[in-house]
C-alpha cells in the first residue's frame, strides 16, 4: 500500500491550501477516508471524514472553512482549506478505513496512513 500525500506548505492567515492524498495498492471506492492533524506534544486529532459516496463530517472548528472531497476514479482524497488561521498549523495526515465501515474521526479506526504534510500558517 502506498499513500502519496502532498499540498502542504506555508500560507498567510486568511489564505488557502489544498491537500491531496493518492492511494495505491488497496481498494479505494469502498473505504471511508479521513483527515487528521497533529502538533508536537499533542495527540493526533481527527477533524473530517468522508464516505465512498461523499457524505462527510467535520470538527466544529473547521466547519465552513475546510472541505473534504474525493475522486474515486483518481483514487484521491482532497482537503480544501480556506480562511486559514495560525491555529491550523500542524502536520496533516490522510487515512483510510477497512472497507465497509462508516464515518469516524477516531484515529484507531484507520488502517492506512499518509506520510503527513506540514501546514504552517503565519499571522
Amino acid at each position: 500500500v502506498q499513500v502519496a500525500e502532498s499540498g502542504g506548505g506555508l500560507a498567510q492567515a486568511g489564505g488557502s491550501l489544498r491537500l491531496s492524498c493518492t492511494f495505491s495498492g488497496l481498494t479505494f471506492d469502498d473505504r471511508t477516508m479521513a483527515w487528521f492533524r497533529q502538533v508536537p506534544g499533542n495527540e493526533r486529532e481527527g477533524f473530517s471524514s468522508i464516505t465512498p459516496g461523499g457524505k462527510s463530517i467535520y470538527g466544529n472548528s473547521m466547519k465552513g472553512r475546510f472541505t473534504v472531497s474525493r475522486d474515486n476514479a483518481k483514487r484521491t482524497l482532497y482537503l480544501q482549506m480556506d480562511s486559514l488561521i495560525p491555529g491550523d498549523t500542524a502536520m496533516y495526515y490522510c487515512a483510510a478505513r477497512r472497507p465497509g465501515l462508516g464515518l469516524s474521526i477516531l484515529a484507531d479506526g484507520y488502517n492506512y496512513w499518509g506520510q503527513g504534510t506540514q501546514v504552517t500558517v503565519s499571522s
